[in-house]
C-alpha cells in the first residue's frame, strides 16, 4: 500500500520529518530503498517499523497519511478499531434546577480527531447552537426542558452513545432534595460534603468501597480520583472495586460539584495487604512481641492497627551487588516453538546492564543446563545482593507453584521434567539477599498431565519478594507472530521495557506496567500482568551498589561472573600464499558467539580470496546454510549491529555459533582459505586448524551435573571463603579472566585485576574482541539495536496472528 511512487513511503517519510524525532537520514532512506531487492522486502514496512521504534503515535501517523492524501491507508487504520477507540471520558449527569437557571450537560470522548456530537431529548434531536457541542446549555431552564437527554458521538461511520441524563425542575422558593434552606441560608445554591471517604486497609483480592455524600443545590455530581488521576468509570457518590490488587493502593479523593460550586473530599489512604507466596509454607517469624503486646496494639477504639504504626522516615536503600539470570527458551524439541524469547532476553539484558546488573543471558537450555545455570546464579548471590530471574518460554502453574519448561521437556510432561520457581526462591533466601525479583514471561495454565503437589522448601518472611507474572493465573501469555528475519518483543517485555529503568519501588514500577497493559485495547481481556509481592521497603532496580564491608565477596563475584563472559582474543593467521586473515569474536548472548573473518593483506597476483570456517565440533550448533555469510543478518544474527563492530566497512564473513554451554572440550575449528591467482582458473585452498579455548559460558560446563539448588545452604559455594582453586567451574581460569580484554580509555586491553573487580559498569559492557594493532582502537560492542515491535497503545498488535506460550 505504501510501496508506490505517488503516495508511498517516500512521501510519508517526508511528511513525518516535520517532527525532528521522526526525521530519517539519507542512510536510512537508502536502506529502505534496498528492501526491494529482497523477495519479502518492503520499503514501506521498514519505514513503519522505524517509526514504531521511535514511539510514533497512531494519531501522528494518521496525520502524516492525511497530509499526503493517502485516504485508503487512513481508512484501513481507523475503520476496524474506531468503535473500540471511542471512549466516553465524561458522562452527562442528571440534574435538578430552578426555573430560569442554567443547566449544562457535558459529554466528552477520546478517539481519533474528527469527533462530532449530537444531543437528543428522548428521540428528538436538539438542533440549537449547542446541540452539536460537547456541552449542551439549557438556559433559561423551563418546563420544556424537562426529560431525558443522551449524546451520540460520531467518528466517520461509527458512533457510540453516552448514558441517559434526566433534567428536572424544582421550585425556586424551596430547597432541592437533600438540601435544606437552613443549610444554605440566604442563598439559592450551595454545596456541603456530609460524608467523607475513610482510609482503609484491604487484603489483596478483597472488595474496596468508599463513600462520599453531599447536600447541594443544584444536586451534586461526583468524580473520583486515584493518586491524582481521574477515574472516569466512577461518577457516583459510592466508589466500589470488587477485587483489588496492589495497583489499587494509594490515595483516593472525590470531587463534588454542581453548576455553581466545587468541593474536594478528604484524602483516603488505601493500603493493600501484601499477598503471600504460598502462605501455608512460610516459616513463622518471631517479631519479639508477646500476645499481650499485640493485643495492646490492636485495642485502640475505632482505629485499624495498620493506622497506628508510624510511617518510617525516608531511607535510601542500596545493594551490595546486582545479579540477573535471563533464560529464553525457543527451540523446543517436542513443544510448539517460540519466536519472541530471543528478542526479549536481548532487550532486558541491555536495560539491566544500564542499571549495573551483572547479567547472564542464555538461550535454549535443556533440563540439566537450566539446573546448572540456576546453581551458578545462586553462587553469585550473597547477603544484600539484588537477584533477578527472568524466564521466557513455555511454562505452567499447578497448586500455586510455577514451573519453567526446558527445551527437552517431553510431549507429556510433569513437574519432574521442569524447574520449580518456588524451590529457587527458597535457595535465594538462604543467601540473605536484599531483593528477590522473578519475572515469569510464560503461560500459567494448569497442566492436566501433572497431579503431583510439589512441596517446596519453607519460605522465610523476608519481606523482599516480588513476582511479576506476564499473565494472570490459568491464562496464556502472547507473542506477536513474526516473519523470517524479523524480530519483535513479546507482549510483556513490550510494556516492561518502557518502565524498568524508572527510579521507582519495584512493585510501583510493575503496577505501572500493569496499568499500561490495562489501557491498551488489544491486550485488555486477553493478557494482564499479575503482581505478587511482600516487599515492605522502597527497593528499586535502580538502587546504587555499595560494597563497603564486603569488598572481598564483591571481587569474588566479579571474577565468578566474568568467567562466563570471556571471549577469545582476536588473532591473525598468516598463510603460506602470503594472505593475512584476521579472526574476530563478538558475543550476542552468554552462550551465543559470532566469529568473523577478514582479509587484511593479500599479494597482488591473487585475484580473489575468502576465509571460511568449517569443521566445528558436534557439541555446538552451527547452521551450515547460514555460516560464512557476508552480513550478520544472513548469518542468523538478528540483534548484533555491524556498525558496532570495529571497522565495519571492512568486508567480513560471519558465522554464528550457538549452544556454547554444551561444549565439552576446547572449541576447535578450521579456517579454510579459498583463493584464485589472476593467471589461473582453478581455486586453491589452504587450511589452518584453530583452537580458541572455551569461550563465554562454556567454561562453566553447564552440561555437567550440579548439586541440586533445592538442597541445604551448607552444600552451596560460599563467597566469604572464595578460593578459585576449590571451585571446579573456575579451575585454571583465573589467569585468563584476569587478563580478559576489557578496553580502557586508551583502547588497549587492561590486565589490572584491581580495576577489573571494582568497576561494575566496566564489567557489564557487552563483549567484543578485535586486534587493536590492525585498525583504530576498538570500542566495546554495545548491542543496542532497536527491536521492531507493535505500538502498544495503537492498533498494531493483531491477536489473530499471535502465538502463545502455552505448551499444548
Amino acid at each position: 500500500m505504501l510501496d508506490n511512487a505517488t503516495r508511498g513511503w517516500k512521501q510519508l517519510a517526508q511528511a513525518a520529518s516535520e517532527d525532528p524525532n521522526f526525521c530519517c537520514s539519507e542512510r536510512e532512506l537508502t536502506s529502505c530503498s534496498l528492501q526491494v531487492l529482497s523477495a519479502a522486502g518492503s520499503p514501506g514496512r521498514t519505514l513503519l517499523t522505524w517509526l514504531a521504534d521511535r514511539s510514533c503515535s497512531l494519531d501522528f501517523l494518521l496525520h502524516c497519511l492525511e497530509k499526503i492524501g493517502h485516504r485508503e491507508a487512513v481508512q484501513l487504520l481507523i475503520s476496524p478499531f474506531t468503535t473500540e477507540l471511542i471512549q466516553v471520558t465524561i458522562q452527562p449527569q442528571s440534574q435538578q434546577a430552578a426555573p430560569g437557571s442554567k443547566v449544562v450537560l457535558t459529554c466528552r470522548a477520546s478517539a481519533h480527531p474528527g469527533l462530532s456530537y449530537q444531543w437528543f431529548r428522548g428521540k428528538e434531536e436538539i438542533l440549537d447552537e449547542t446541540g452539536s457541542l460537547p456541552e449542551l446549555v439549557l438556559y433559561p431552564l423551563g418546563p420544556a426542558h424537562r426529560g431525558h437527554y443522551i449524546c451520540r458521538i460520531n467518528n466517520g461511520e461509527n458512533c457510540i452513545f453516552s448514558q441517559w441524563a434526566q433534567v428536572g425542575l424544582v421550585p425556586s422558593d424551596s430547597s432541592s432534595p437533600g438540601c435544606s434552606s437552613s443549610l444554605f441560608p440566604g442563598a439559592v445554591s450551595g454545596l456541603h460534603i456530609t460524608t467523607q471517604p475513610q482510609s482503609l486497609a484491604v487484603s489483596e483480592g478483597g472488595a474496596l468501597s468508599l463513600e462520599c455524600n453531599a447536600k447541594a443545590n443544584p444536586p451534586a455530581q461526583y468524580e473520583w480520583y486515584h493518586n491524582g488521576e481521574v477515574m472516569p468509570q466512577h461518577k457516583t457518590c459510592s466508589m466500589e472495586i470488587p477485587c483489588v490488587t496492589t495497583a489499587h493502593r494509594g490515595q483516593y479523593r472525590c470531587k463534588v460539584f454542581n453548576l455553581y460550586h466545587e468541593a474536594w473530599s478528604d484524602t483516603a489512604e488505601i493500603s493493600i495487604g501484601p499477598s503471600s507466596i504460598i502462605e501455608a509454607s512460610w516459616v513463622e517469624d518471631d517479631r519479639g512481641l508477646d500476645a499481650q503486646d499485640v493485643s495492646g496494639m490492636t485495642s485502640g477504639q475505632g482505629a485499624h492497627p495498620l493506622q497506628q504504626i508510624p510511617k518510617s522516615s525516608a531511607k535510601n536503600f542500596y545493594a551490595t551487588d546486582k545479579v540477573a539470570l535471563l533464560i529464553g527458551n525457543m527451540n523446543y524439541q517436542y513443544q510448539k516453538q517460540l519466536c519472541a524469547p530471543m528478542a526479549d532476553v536481548h532487550e532486558l539484558t541491555n536495560l539491566l546492564r544500564q542499571l549495573d546488573f551483572k547479567v547472564v543471558s542464555l538461550l535454549d537450555l535443556n533440563w540439566q543446563e537450566m539446573c546448572s545455570a540456576v546453581t551458578e546464579f545462586l553462587m553469585l548471590l550473597d547477603k544484600g545482593v539484588y537477584g533477578l530471574l527472568y524466564f521466557a518460554g513455555h511454562g505452567y502453574e499447578n497448586y500455586g507453584n510455577s514451573f519453567m519448561m526446558p527445551i527437552d521437556v517431553p510431549a507429556s510432561f510433569t513437574s519432574k521434567h521442569c524447574l520449580c520457581v518456588q524451590n529457587i526462591l527458597t535457595s535465594m533466601q538462604q543467601k540473605e539477599t536484599g531483593l528477590n525479583v522473578f519475572l515469569l514471561d510464560m503461560c500459567r495454565r494448569r497442566n492436566p498431565h501433572d497431579d503431583v503437589i510439589v512441596q517446596p522448601g519453607l519460605l522465610k518472611v523476608t519481606a523482599n519478594i516480588v513476582f511479576g507474572y506476564a499473565t494472570c493465573i490459568d491464562a496464556k501469555a502472547y507473542e506477536v507472530a513474526q516473519q523470517e528475519r524479523e524480530v519483535s518483543n513479546g507482549i510483556f517485555i513490550s510494556f516492561l521495557k518502557r518502565r524498568v529503568c524508572e527510579d521507582e519501588k519495584v512493585t510501583a514500577m510493575l503496577d505501572r506496567v500493569a496499568e499500561d497493559m490495562g489501557r491498551c485495547v488489544l491486550t485488555r481481556g486477553r493478557q494482564a500482568l499479575e503482581l505478587r509481592s511482600n516487599l515492605s521497603e522502597r527497593r528499586s532496580l535502580t538502587d546504587q551498589i555499595q560494597t563497603a564491608g564486603c569488598s572481598a565477596s564483591y571481587s569474588a563475584r566479579n571474577l565468578q561472573w566474568a568467567v562466563a563472559h570471556v571471549l577469545p582474543p582476536s588473532d591473525t593467521l598468516q598463510f603460506e600464499c602470503g594472505v593475512r586473515v584476521q579472526l574476530g569474536f563478538a558475543a550476542e548472548f552468554s552462550n551465543v558467539m559470532v566469529i568473523y573473518t577478514r582479509i587484511l593483506e593479500k599479494p597482488k597476483e591473487i585475484m580473489s580470496c575468502s576465509a571460511q570456517l568449517t569443521d566445528f565440533p558436534q557439541d555446538v550448533d552451527v547452521e551450515l546454510k547460514k555460516s560464512n555469510q557476508e552480513t550478520l543478518l544472513e548469518a542468523g544474527s538478528l540483534l548484533l549491529i555491524p556498525e558496532d563492530l570495529p571497522s565495519p566497512e571492512v568486508p567480513s564473513l560471519y558465522t554464528r555459533v550457538r549452544c556454547l554451554q554444551r561444549l565439552k572440550r576446547e572449541l576447535t575449528f578450521t579456517v579454510c582459505l579459498h583463493y584464485i591467482y589472476s593467471n589461473m582458473d582453478d581455486e586453491i585452498q589452504e587450511k589452518r586448524t584453530v583452537t580458541v579455548g572455551k569461550p563465554l559460558v562454556s567454561k562453566l560446563n553447564l552440561h555437567e551435573h550440579r548439586p541440586s539448588h533445592s538442597s541445604s545452604g551448607a552444600s552451596f559455594f560460599s563467597l566469604d571463603s572464595f578460593d578459585v582453586s576449590e571451585c571446579s567451574s573456575f579451575a585454571g581460569e583465573s589467569a585468563s579472566v584476569e587478563s580478559a580484554l576489557y578496553y580502557t580509555d586508551t583502547g588497549r586491553a587492561s590486565s589490572s585485576h584491581s580495576g577489573f573487580v571494582t568497576s561494575s559498569r566496566s564489567v557489564n559492557v557487552p563483549e567484543e574482541t578485535d586486534c587493536p594493532d590492525l585498525f583504530d582502537a576498538p570500542q566495546p560492542l554495545v548491542a543496542s539495536k532497536s527491536l521492531s515491535h507493535g505500538q502498544v497503545y495503537g492498533a498494531n498488535y493483531k491477536f489473530s496472528d499471535t502465538n502463545d506460550f502455552h505448551s499444548c
